[in-house]
């Protein structure tokens, strides 16, 4: 699992890793917005 990050076949892998990555994103802009 070495190329994991680039596109080389495993996209389930990687569509789980993204959507983990993105809903990260959007918790530390939702609670910056909450405190601002």
């Amino acid at each position: 699992m070495s190329g994991a990050v680039g596109c080389g076949g495993g996209y389930g892998a990687g569509a789980g890793f993204a959507l983990i990555v993105v809903l990260f994103i959007l918790l530390i802009i939702v609670g910056a917005a909450w405190v601002y």
